[in-house]
């Protein structure tokens, strides 16, 4: 009998973060990890370094050279993803594409003003740049910002920052990212390997790679509820705000399904999630797969009418180098919902160690995680939870897999989830894993402004 031939995936990362930060030594140990699981590696080179070591002086630029010089950057950035990116489409084997930075990192270096301006000259737009063109990103926080008897610009020919200013190019850089929506902070809270093996970690769970114990894998999702109202939008660090949109399918029991639909000023990216239940050892599995604007519309015809759509402001930010996001509960919704407010983050500390991390200028009343009233399929339910068949009670962390084919999927062995679910007795015509959407592990590329 013939072996099914398994999809091929593309994985788009960016590897970005302040100087001394680990970007070149990280990029080699990906290559040369994934290399060694048969992957093709393709490592983009830093456009800026390209350029800089030509002879050219930021410093000395007037201001509109130095926007023109931006523009090009960029322009000259995309055309050299752009040809990685053909070139993994027609690769026999699975592909990891490694970014020395991405696009928005040109953010960092000129006002809002002038970006703004910059992608309005060229017809671009950041939910394109930040969230479409790249499956994951990666800061890798400056040595300057935690491990300062480590900083040096001795390695590097471009390099001359002092320690203050790399600070402040390191927070540049990772503000520059806020709002991705697998955006991982990889601080100098261990010594370097360790630093290394938590950025491969944090890669292959993006992935649902089995790395068995060679890698730190506890890297969880915590969620708190947040006692209204907020404080005003100056209180709060960089941020950026989202429309997000969520909408559950019909299904078979016992998987959820649902889209996502997320963006800004009227550009949006769009997920489509199974969550699998009972999973071998008892997990439960998030397999999320990018969609583009006519799938998503079309799909929308299958929507579970026992489930409110789901309206949100997402506001994304960093504090402390970690990552938050702040979930505000938007009308038309359930009574349930009025006034609700969910902070999550992930991390790999315990909730006592990430006390310090977590933001003081919100009132935070309580942990949630895994609070069955607090999961977002039962506060979407029409029905009462007391008489509701479909209630779901989750009572452990979900693991995440993104953009993985269903024939892909591996286990690491390790419980991360359990649920526990009385729902879906009907039978129901639901969609099959893959929904007739060929995605070929990448990402769309054309612009879903609606």
């Amino acid at each position: 009998m013939e072996t099914p031939r398994k999809e091929k995936r593309i994985y788009r990362l960016v590897l970005t973060g302040g100087p001394c930060g680990g970007k070149t030594t990280g990029q080699s140990r990906l290559s040369t990890f994934f290399e060694n699981l048969g992957w093709k590696v393709f490592r983009v080179p830093e456009t800026a370094s390209v350029l800089l070591s030509g002879g050219i002086k930021f410093g000395d630029l007037k201001e509109e050279e130095a926007y023109k010089f931006q523009e090009n950057l960029l322009k000259t950035m995309i055309q050299i993803e752009d040809t990685f990116f053909e070139l993994a489409k027609t690769c026999g084997r699975h592909c990891l594409i490694i970014c020395d930075r991405g696009a928005m990192d040109a953010s960092a270096f000129i006002s809002k003003e002038k970006w703004e301006r910059l992608m309005k000259d060229n017809n671009w737009n950041s939910v394109e740049l930040r969230d479409n063109r790249y499956n994951q990103i990666i800061h890798m926080v400056s040595a300057a910002n935690g491990a300062e008897e480590f900083y040096t610009t001795e390695d590097h020919s471009c390099r001359s920052e002092g320690v203050e200013l790399a600070r402040e190019l390191d927070d540049n850089a990772a503000a520059a990212w806020i709002g991705h929506p697998y955006f991982d902070v990889i601080d100098n809270s261990t010594d370097f390997e360790g630093k290394m093996r938590r950025m491969i970690g944090s890669v292959c769970q993006k992935m649902a790679i089995d790395t068995g114990d060679r890698l730190l894998q506890n890297s969880r999702k915590l969620k708190f509820l947040v006692k209204g109202p907020l404080p005003s939008d100056d209180v709060f660090p960089r941020f950026q705000d989202f429309e997000v949109v969520h909408t559950y399918l019909h299904s078979n029991s016992p998987n959820q399904v649902r889209l996502r639909k997320r963006g800004q000023k009227g550009y949006f990216s769009y997920i489509h999630t199974v969550r699998r239940q009972r999973q071998p050892g008892g997990q439960v599995v998030e397999v999320k797969t990018q969609i583009n604007h006519r799938d998503y519309i079309n799909m929308l015809a299958q929507k579970d009418k026992s489930h409110f759509t789901i309206y949100k402001k997402r506001r994304c930010f960093l504090v402390n180098n970690q990552y938050f996001q702040l979930d505000i509960y938007e009308e038309p919704s359930h009574p349930r919902c009025k006034g609700m407010i969910l902070l999550e983050t992930y991390t790999t500390l315990e909730v006592t160690n990430l006390g310090k991390r977590l933001p003081q200028f919100i009132n935070i009343e309580k942990e949630v995680t895994g609070d069955p009233n607090y999961s977002m399929y039962n506060l979407s339910l029409r029905e009462d939870w007391k008489t509701s068949k479909k209630f779901c009670t989750v009572t452990a962390i979900i693991k995440d897999a993104e953009d993985l084919p269903a024939h892909e999927m591996k286990h690491n062995g390790h419980q991360n989830g359990i649920s526990k679910c009385s729902m879906m007795n009907g039978h129901i015509k639901g969609l099959s894993d893959k929904n007739g959407i060929k995605t070929n592990g990448g990402l769309p590329t054309i612009s879903n402004k609606v």
